[in-house]
């Protein structure tokens, strides 16, 4: 996962190269395979290496294509074949993904986009029309962040350099702030007004005087998969998903793949050792992590994800997760954590760390997005509403009848829920697990609504059909999640996620939601189609329960100090906590009652982050808690930093 950082100005005036200078050593930690750069009148491009395939090994960034354009590519192209095909056998089959890139730009323009698969950031300064574009794939997995001032542009693939060498003030954006307390905010914002993120499946298009978001590609709500017998959804299920798997084992190294010991990172460890086996994968070795947690109740995984490495004839690296206290969510030391998500240094990360050292690994294979696309959550509502909406009406009661009959509900109730998408908030109130936190400030909640409720909008009577509005509102979620996700030199590795290829995704948008989901049978055509290939204790294992005990004891353990913590809030002093019903809310924890965890534990994520910031800018409405600054590598001192109006 290469880095770049790039400027651009609109007013004629040439780069002053000490632009690119003073970022040079923030970028070098995440490219250890070499700087190239570019300074010529008015664009200058910084990109540092960092090779996970041996078609990079050959590429020299950035690149100036035949018309002039200058681009700079961070990415795995999975569909290369294709495309060089399409591209009229001007490729050998030997090009590197850039070569392939550029090609495809020279001959479609901003149109190549929509036909590059895999994951990808990409920006393109094109000389003819003097404008720059920038682009990134369909799911956002890759970073690409910008900035706009009066005559320039700045971007790159990490948000420090945009925070601390940009010109003017930069304020936190206090929209972020509250997507931080439900489902993760908007893919466009960062924690900084002014500093955006390139939103997934769009480019962003900059003319002198004139920016301009557009969306390259959507999933097409028309397209249908219909077969006579489930063996034939099976089949292609199992296809695509190898194909899907195939596709982020392309690598000139060993891989390591997590296995937490459920359904969906073992049947990525399941199909990448069933596709080396069988040559169609020709990477030196398969290593896989797992984490456990012997002391947690609520985490049994080492018996299941020993049960894969006993099939594999492999034992994997085994970390120990100790149980979390609040004070692992300081931000310690001087370097800029530029986001509440960003990993602190602890005992986890060093052994995860020295797995991929001595492993050799660059490229991390994860199960995120499984659960979200092969029907996870046993709700039989979507399945229920696309029914009624084309009026399957016979269809619908046999349903009904199955559903109620397994979940020991009344079918009305079960009806009820299914049409309870279609009706506005106003009507139906908020889903519990999306209402704000009552700790929140009330001018705060009136402000942010539609982000502390996680951007929620009601399902469309008329036009796709209601699955696959759940299908794309799932889709988003993911988005959100990966656009809060930092990327990180200690370690420094790619992450892949086989469960979010396109490819995958279009086929399991298109077909019947009882494929997915069924009474008694959740996730049930992934463990059909597997059947064979993972292990049944894995395949019929019920839902992963999720450690929340943890959390609890800590705050129950600490709560002195967290109680002394709430009469000096930072949150609480920008209008966004009230400090008097959180301290109530720790209290009930100390005493063993129920409360909504994950959101207290973003709570002092999002004040621990708060307090990072204040102790080392000037905020206005703060006190500074100490005079440190951010190390600068130029010793410049840092931009003043301040908040958004809450309202």
């Amino acid at each position: 996962m290469s880095v770049q950082f790039g400027r651009c100005n609109f007013d004629g005036r040439p780069i002053d190269r000490n632009d690119l200078d003073q970022v040079r050593p923030v970028l070098a930690p995440y490219g250890p395979d070499g700087e190239h750069h570019l300074c010529k009148d008015t664009i200058g491009i910084l990109y540092f290496a960092f090779h996970t395939t041996k078609e990079s090994r050959k590429e020299v960034q950035p690149h100036t294509s035949p018309s002039g354009a200058v681009i700079a590519w961070d990415g795995r192209l999975d569909n290369r074949e294709d495309l060089i095909r399409r591209l009229n056998g001007g490729l050998a089959a030997e090009a590197t993904d850039l070569a392939i890139v550029t090609a495809a730009y020279e001959q479609w323009g901003t149109a190549s986009f929509a036909s590059m698969i895999g994951d990808w950031a990409l920006s393109i300064w094109d000389s003819k029309d003097r404008c720059l574009i920038l682009a990134k794939d369909f799911v956002g997995g890759r970073h690409l962040y910008y900035s706009v001032g009066k005559d320039h542009v700045s971007w790159c693939t990490i948000l420090d350099p945009l925070v601390l060498f940009g010109r003017g003030t930069v304020e936190l954006c206090d929209e972020y702030i509250a997507g931080w307390f439900s489902s993760f905010p908007d893919t466009h914002l960062t924690p900084y007004a002014g500093i955006w993120s390139v939103p997934p499946s769009s480019f962003v298009v900059f003319r002198t005087g004139k920016q301009t978001v557009k969306t390259y590609w959507e999933f097409d709500p028309g397209k249908r998969t219909r077969y006579h017998a489930d063996e034939q959804y099976e089949e292609h299920f199992r296809t695509a998903f190898a194909e899907a798997v195939k596709r982020t084992l392309r690598s000139d190294g060993t891989i390591l793949a997590e296995l937490s010991g459920g359904i969906d990172s073992s049947s990525i460890v399941c199909m990448a050792d069933t596709l080396i086996a069988q040559g169609e994968a020709r990477i030196p070795r398969l290593d896989t992590v797992s984490y456990y947690n012997d002391s947690e109740p609520n985490w049994d995984e080492r018996p299941y994800f020993t049960i894969v490495e006993k099939r594999r004839g492999r034992q994997g690296c085994h970390i120990r997760v100790p149980s979390q206290e609040c004070s692992n969510l300081e931000f310690k030391g001087d370097r800029l954590y530029p986001t509440p998500g960003s990993p602190c240094p602890n005992e986890v990360n060093d052994r995860f760390a020295d797995c991929l050292d001595f492993n050799g690994n660059r490229v991390v294979l994860s199960g995120i997005g499984g659960d979200e696309v092969t029907g996870g959550v046993p709700t039989p509502s979507p399945e229920l509403a696309d029914l009624l909406v084309s009026g399957r009406l016979h269809r619908l009661v046999l349903q009904l009848t199955a559903w109620a009959l397994y979940e020991r509900r009344p079918w009305v109730r079960l009806l009820l829920e299914a049409c309870r998408g279609f009706l506005p908030s106003v009507v139906v109130g908020i889903r519990k697990q999306m209402q704000p936190a009552p700790w929140l400030s009330r001018s705060f909640v009136k402000c942010h609504k539609a982000a502390l409720t996680g951007y929620e909008s009601r399902l469309k009577l008329f036009g796709p059909p209601p699955s696959f509005q759940e299908n794309l509102r799932a889709l988003r979620g993911l988005q959100r999640q990966f656009g809060c996700s930092v990327l990180t030199s200690e370690p420094l590795y790619e992450k892949r996620y086989p469960f979010l290829d396109r490819d995958l995704l279009e086929f399991l948008y298109s077909i019947p939601a009882d494929q997915l989901v069924r009474p008694g049978q959740r996730r049930s055509l992934l463990r059909r189609a597997l059947t064979g290939l993972v292990p049944d204790e894995l395949l019929n294992r019920r839902r992963k329960a999720y450690a929340a005990r943890a959390p609890m004891v800590s705050i129950a353990a600490e709560w002195a100090s967290l109680d002394q913590m709430t009469h000096d809030m930072t949150s609480a002093s920008l209008g966004i906590i009230d400090a008097e019903r959180f301290s109530e809310v720790l209290r009930n924890i100390r005493c063993g009652q129920q409360v909504p965890i994950v959101t207290v534990m973003r709570t002092l994520a999002v004040e621990f982050w708060l307090r990072h910031v204040s102790e080392r800018s000037f905020i206005p409405g703060t006190s500074p808690r100490n005079k440190a600054h951010f190390p600068l590598p130029d010793r410049r001192e840092p931009l003043p930093m301040r908040f958004c109006e809450v309202c």
